[in-house]
């Protein structure tokens, strides 16, 4: 067939379009990592360690291995070697718990101590649950307190500490000042889809099928560990039923590949929910110290945000929520820190608005405390302290247009009919307030590689190795291609989740589609300018491949956010202390809106983690067992169709012409600041200012304190 000149089709982004592989998730068409056939499957289940620390004296597995179907049992005593001492993908070392069956420590409970193989998903749990294993138990601790001895400064992807100008000079010399400590709970991510991995080996090439953010994530560590040539690894990961950050390279994958190898077989591991609890990761509680100092009108002279956050004992991360007032706020002294404390407890990980969902609870209750202290509408007060320029790195800002959310997100929520008063307006029993919160997020892009075929039929595949993770990435870069090439939706197809497709950005830090999309454009404008129009296209198709390592470095360095307006209206019952959100409102500054279908989706989901952090989501962890309390969906609670009001996600234009993609990350600023404008809503109503979350009904019964 010849190739065909351009149709002139109507514009594709920015238009609404359902999902392209809508149907076959709804009719159960679309497989995911749990459920992809192979024949001669065998299954493996994870043995966890049911002490908080010590050493494993030893393991029974005679017995084990003589039940039915039972095939291997994998420890540390007969697991392969991993190596461990490299730098990732990501720029990290691998997190020790990974690399699982290396020795005999337990330093934490849940820890990985062997791996059951067996015929059946049912004989693997049965025998795994029959393993015996002694343990040589040591004294653990898992307080998380501030005064922590082993507190210190972590830098994690981030520097620790940012300072300039004279702290303690501007805050004497301030007129008002407020100085507060504000916590956040232990959080999970807990994605629809539990984390699954089906390893097979062909003499030396390994498959993998799995449920990840990214696919050539996944292949670098696993070559690394090891020690293959990433050439010989191959990982596909074509459906996900949500990561939020937790669907990195973890314990069952590893385990899955060792049991592949060691059976000749291939090998499915999936994780428990209970198991997620503590081998997915999770975001770590923090204890957050702000200091504000401002003159009579609002205007800051000094911030103080110090952050406290929990890691392992063996490897270190940290929740950066200091660095939200990086990006926020400027003062003339300016003072931000991140520090962490390691305990006997699971790894902590990136969590939907890693360091920003904390971080802006915090920051943004320390805002509308400064607010009422001066006597300035907090709408108002953040305006005036809108900066033009990063307060940290100084570098300008590639379009801020935070004034624009704040001014339609007041005029939609009807702010000008506030009574600024707390604990005024009353419906019977129910106490009634508003709040609000601004949001920020980073909008970078990352180094990806796309692939664009033009077929005989007409039609065009584009392959990359992205991850649709529930966001809607793959129906935007069907509408990015269609718009790129010039031609209808339907004649463009979009594989993605293969390794085999070349390297590309993870789904994470909301860098996805913006990364990926700019990928698929420079690709199509290659094969455009190649295919002639008239001139016959082969049975095997044109193909380009694009990289965009190079324009990327060039990008001019700059302050690349998206931003937002949060707005809550919440109810709060004076008899048994429950609070209801009425409504919510979000408007954002976030780029260019591919599909505002999923957008919408992605900013209220978003908005509703909010309502969810601020009311709903505690983990509590057992002093005495070192373990989580309730580690099943029974007893974390999250918010449910009963718990979320009429939400509203609305966006304004924010255009950079110097940005030749103009996409922004929409993934995660719809978490940022929810929780401080229910928070702020609460006090609203209340006239009680509740610093720690979540704002439970007997917390609200005892006046913002812990009955």
């Amino acid at each position: 067939m010849t190739a065909e000149a351009p149709l002139a089709p109507a514009r594709a982004v920015g238009a609404a379009h359902v999902r392209v592989e809508g149907r076959d998730k709804v009719t159960g068409a679309a497989r995911y990592a749990g459920e992809v056939p192979f024949a001669g499957l065998a299954h493996g289940w994870l043995v966890s360690s049911t002490v908080a620390r010590g050493r494993i004296r030893d393991i029974a597995t005679e017995a084990v291995l003589a039940m039915p179907g039972v095939l291997c049992v994998l420890d540390h005593r007969n697991a392969p070697p991993l190596k461990t001492d490299y730098v990732g993908m990501l720029g990290t070392r691998p997190d020790p718990t990974c690399a699982v069956f290396q020795h005999d420590r337990v330093p934490h409970l849940g820890w990985p101590v062997a791996l059951v193989v067996a015929e059946t998903s049912e004989q693997a749990r049965e025998a795994a649950e029959s393993l015996v294993v002694h343990y040589e138990q040591a004294p653990h601790d898992v307080g998380f307190t501030g005064d922590h001895p082993d507190a210190h400064p972590s830098d994690g992807h981030m520097p620790a500490v940012t300072d300039k100008g004279d702290l303690a000079a501007e805050l004497a010399a301030s007129a008002v000042v407020v100085d507060a400590t504000y916590t956040t709970p232990e959080e999970h991510h807990h994605p629809m889809e539990p984390h699954a991995a089906t390893a097979r080996w062909d003499d030396d090439r390994l498959e993998v099928i799995d449920s990840n953010q990214g696919a050539t994530w996944v292949v670098a560590e696993l070559a690394n560990l090891f020690g293959l040539d990433p050439a010989s690894v191959r990982v596909r990961s074509e459906h996900v039923g949500g990561g939020f950050g937790s669907k990195g390279v973890r314990a069952h994958q590893v385990a899955a590949v060792m049991a592949a190898r060691a059976t000749g077989r291939p090998v499915r591991v999936v994780m428990t929910r209970r198991q997620m609890f503590t081998l997915a990761g999770h975001r770590s509680p923090t204890i957050q110290r702000v200091r504000l100092g401002a003159d009579a009108d609002g205007r800051l002279r000094a911030l103080d945000h110090r952050s406290l956050s929990r890691t392992s004992t063996v490897f270190e991360f940290v929740e950066p929520s200091a660095g939200v007032a990086r990006v926020m706020y400027d003062a003339d002294a300016h003072r931000t820190e991140n520090r962490v404390v390691p305990l006997d407890v699971p790894t902590p990980t990136w969590m939907r608005a890693p360091g920003e969902a904390p971080g802006s609870f915090a920051l943004e209750a320390a805002l509308d405390e400064l607010a009422h202290a001066c006597g300035v509408d907090p709408v108002e007060l953040r305006l005036r302290n809108d900066p033009v320029r990063g307060p940290v790195s100084g570098l300008p800002f590639a379009g801020r247009n935070l004034r624009a959310c704040f001014e339609e997100g007041a005029r939609r929520f009807g702010w000008d009919r506030r009574d600024p008063r707390p604990g005024v307006r009353r419906e019977g029993r129910r106490l009634l307030g508003t709040g609000t919160a601004a949001a920020s997020f980073g909008a970078g892009a990352a180094p990806s590689t796309a692939s664009i075929t033009a077929e005989p039929d007409g039609r065009f595949t584009v392959r990359i190795s992205a991850a649709d993770i529930g966001t809607g990435a793959r129906t935007a870069l069907t509408l990015v291609a269609a718009d790129a090439l010039d031609v209808p939706v339907d004649r463009v197809r979009v594989r993605l989740g293969d390794s085999a497709f070349g390297p590309a950005m993870i789904a994470g830090g909301s860098m996805g589609t913006r990364s990926w999309a700019w990928a698929v454009m420079a690709a199509a404008r290659e094969l455009r300018d190649r295919l002639v129009p008239g001139a016959a296209i082969p049975a095997e198709g044109v193909t380009v491949r694009s990289d965009t390592t190079e324009a990327i470095a060039v990008l001019a360095r700059k302050e690349r956010h998206s931003f937002g307006a949060q707005f809550a209206e919440v109810a709060v019952d004076t008899d048994t202390g429950e609070v209801r959100v009425r409504r919510m409102l979000g408007v954002f500054a976030a780029g260019r809106i591919v599909n505002p279908l999923t957008a919408r989706g992605q900013l209220t989901g978003g908005m509703i983690w909010g309502i969810s952090m601020a009311l709903h989501e505690e983990a509590a962890r057992d002093a005495l067992s070192g373990g989580p309390v309730g580690a099943d969906l029974a007893g974390y609670h999250v918010a449910t169709h009963a718990d979320v009001p009429r939400v509203e996600a609305h966006w304004v234009a924010d255009d950079d012409p110097e940005d030749p993609v103009g996409i922004k990350g929409i993934g995660e600023i719809g978490v940022v600041g929810a929780a401080a404008a229910v928070a702020n809503a609460v006090w609203h109503a209340t006239g009680v200012r509740h610093r720690s979350l979540p704002i439970r009904p007997d917390r609200v019964l005892a006046g913002g304190r812990d009955a």
